[in-house]
């Protein structure tokens, strides 16, 4: 017998040992996987956005069969999924309310002071680092797609130097919310119809120095929704925050704010 054949015996016969081996372990340590985690899996929307708080759609299925994760948590599931993940655990349906990303801010290039021009890198927080970035409001929005490069559903995209986000596509994961330096972008609900689109908590004339569309305070919008009781509105310094547990519908509030700062949804979504 030649030193080639003897060679490729041994390593044929270690090679059947081995595959043997691994048989016998696949058949008698393996460990068997809930198949309703593979039925929630493909019950989830797909988005392995994240948003649940895991790693990925199947590792939140992996969760909600455990019992570790609560069953409403999904920020993309509508009705129908929460209902047949329900049918697949064998408990009542959970779907939360569904909730969008919003900008809190409308200050665009032809509305918004630019303090200077900025070259480096197009990514907000390189230019937040950069002295603040370009732009005369210091709680404005950058405009460079911080937010944009990390939304998973290409819910969002700049115009005028403005972020805007598409409710229609956005599944409220928050991952725009955690990339904004200025942090200027939270959810809120999807059935919010009047929003006021300004960050800055600062007094009038200070708003008015770096933006023509900046909210000054006035307090019309609260007068005009009913007053301080309605509690549809409530003021961080100077500035109108929509309370999102109590928000305002009345669409007429947007053509009463003197600086047009209180936008509907038709100015919120996308190609609107």
């Amino acid at each position: 017998m030649t030193p080639i054949l003897t060679a490729t015996l041994i390593i044929a016969a270690v090679g059947a040992l081995a595959a043997l081996a691994l048989a016998v372990a696949d058949k008698y340590l393996a460990v068997k996987e809930d198949p309703r985690i593979g039925l929630v899996t493909a019950a989830l929307p797909g988005a392995n956005c994240g948003g649940c708080g895991f790693a990925g759609c199947g590792a939140y299925a992996r969760a909600l069969v455990d019992g570790t994760a609560a069953p409403g948590a999904c920020t993309a599931a509508d009705a129908a999924c929460a209902a047949e993940i329900g049918r697949i655990l064998g408990v009542a349906a959970e779907a939360t309310e569904k909730r969008v990303a919003l900008v809190l801010c409308c200050g665009t290039r032809s509305e918004a002071v630019r303090i200077g021009d900025y070259n480096g890198l197009c990514d907000c927080s390189a230019a937040h680092a950069t002295a603040g970035g370009d732009k005369g409001c210091r709680f404005g929005c950058l405009g460079y797609g911080a937010c944009a490069n990390v939304c998973p559903r290409n819910a969002i995209r700049i115009e005028d130097g403005l972020a805007a986000v598409d409710k229609r596509l956005c599944i409220g994961c928050g991952k725009c919310v955690a990339a904004c330096p200025r942090k200027l972008i939270r959810l809120v609900p999807a059935k919010a119809t009047v929003h006021v689109l300004c960050n800055n908590p600062l007094r009038g004339p200070e708003v008015n120095k770096v933006c023509g569309v900046g909210c000054m305070g006035c307090h019309l919008c609260e007068k005009n929704a009913g007053g301080k009781e309605a509690g549809h509105f409530a003021f961080e310094g100077f500035l109108a925050r929509v309370n999102y547990d109590n928000p305002p519908t009345d669409a007429q509030l947007v053509a009463k704010c003197p600086r047009h700062c209180i936008r509907e949804d038709a100015h919120y979504e996308t190609g609107k």
